[in-house]
């Protein structure tokens, strides 16, 4: 499953390419397929999933196996319970010893949020389909169509914290001892806009490093030494300390994955980001381009 450098300029231990993916599902056992098909304002991802879909692709759905239930301390989409969490890999086939490669149609933009929850759970061999479904249908591969075949329950077992969280008290402070990043669009960071949340504006010190712009034009991972380069001019290097925020707690995973892409070995998650700490009103707000 890991990508071989001297055919793929993108090769990295967290992506596989299309070509790469279509070798693999004829070997025994197949890797485990996931479709996590979500887009802010739009809910319609299992109607998209049976529209067309990677063949034995299994889907999950992002609000409800990937998030825990909405609420004002915790966020919009708050971490799931251990147990929900396991059972929604187990129902999906996910076996401790399986592989797992998971793809979405906005640029691994959800399908990362996945992928960092299995890793938070103790899963190294799970991987990102590189420029997603896009990708696939790039290849000349068919879809299938419909609400997919079942399958046997898997064994996963969740063993917790292997990838690393801040709380909000934490957070707050963290500009003061390494970088805090905020990954939502300019428009949101600078409060011009707030579709979701109560107040607009963003954490006083975090820098905007918006989360598409680790993405080419075809929705694939721009090359490692460029990401790397990314983070460079806000600070963050392998070793440092950075915690990352979206709205939600969704598209930050996909910054951390682009770390990963970059073999940076820095990042943190703000599970709660903006939509908890817009909630909250004793907290400070921060207005336009500049992070104070």
């Amino acid at each position: 499953m890991t990508p071989d450098p001297a055919t793929d300029t993108q090769a990295s231990p967290l992506l596989v390419t299309a070509r790469e993916l279509i070798e693999d599902v004829v070997t025994l056992p197949p890797p485990v397929i996931l479709d996590v098909r979500w887009q802010l304002g739009d809910a319609n991802g299992r109607e998209h999933y049976w529209s067309g879909h990677i063949p034995g692709a299994q889907y999950l759905d992002l609000p409800g196996d990937l998030a825990g239930q909405r609420n004002v301390r915790e966020g919009r989409h708050p971490l799931p319970s251990p147990e929900d969490f396991e059972d929604a890999m187990r129902r999906v086939g996910i076996d401790d010893d399986s592989r797992v490669v998971i793809y979405d149609d906005c640029g691994n933009t959800s399908a990362a949020r996945a992928w960092w929850l299995m890793r938070w759970a103790g899963k190294k061999d799970v991987y990102l389909l590189d420029g997603g479904l896009k990708a696939w249908i790039a290849e000349g591969e068919d879809l299938a169509v419909g609400p997919g075949n079942p399958v046997s329950r898997g064994d996963f077992t969740f063993d917790l914290d292997h990838m690393l969280t801040v709380g909000i008290e934490d957070t707050a402070t963290w500009p003061e001892r390494g970088v805090l990043i905020d990954a939502r669009t300019p428009e949101r960071y600078e409060g011009r806009t707030e579709p979701m949340d109560s107040r607009a504006g963003h954490i006083p010190g975090a820098v905007n490093i918006p989360t598409g712009d680790f993405l080419d034009e075809r929705g694939r991972f721009l090359p490692a030494d460029q990401i790397r380069r990314m983070f460079a001019e806000v600070g963050v290097t392998s070793g440092s300390d950075a915690v990352v925020y979206c709205g939600s707690g969704i598209h930050a995973c996909h910054a951390l994955a682009a770390m990963e892409v970059a073999g940076i070995e820095a990042g943190r998650l703000f599970p709660g980001s903006w939509s908890a700490w817009s909630a909250d009103r004793k907290r400070p707000v921060s207005i336009g381009e500049q992070p104070r």
